[in-house]
């Protein structure tokens, strides 16, 4: 994923929390960070449960989208 996709990602983030906001668990930003926390100390476990050969210890900017769409649903 390049800078320019992950800007586009962004964009299309932020417009899925305003269309869909029922399925956003975190919607404010306190609940937010803290599940964006938690889901980046446990992100390797979901790599490593899906097969996908990524090091969530190598930021990319992949490695940083899935945690922003991890935190929007995780508990």
């Amino acid at each position: 994923m390049t800078r320019t996709e992950f800007i586009i990602f962004l964009s299309n983030f932020r417009q899925d929390l305003k269309d869909n906001p029922d399925k956003w668990e975190n919607k404010n930003l306190s609940d937010f960070l803290e599940a964006m926390s938690a889901y980046t100390e446990d992100i390797q476990g979901y790599y490593d449960n899906m097969n996908l050969s990524i090091n969530a210890d190598e930021p990319s900017w992949e490695n940083f989208m899935n945690i922003l769409k991890g935190a929007s649903i995780y508990e």
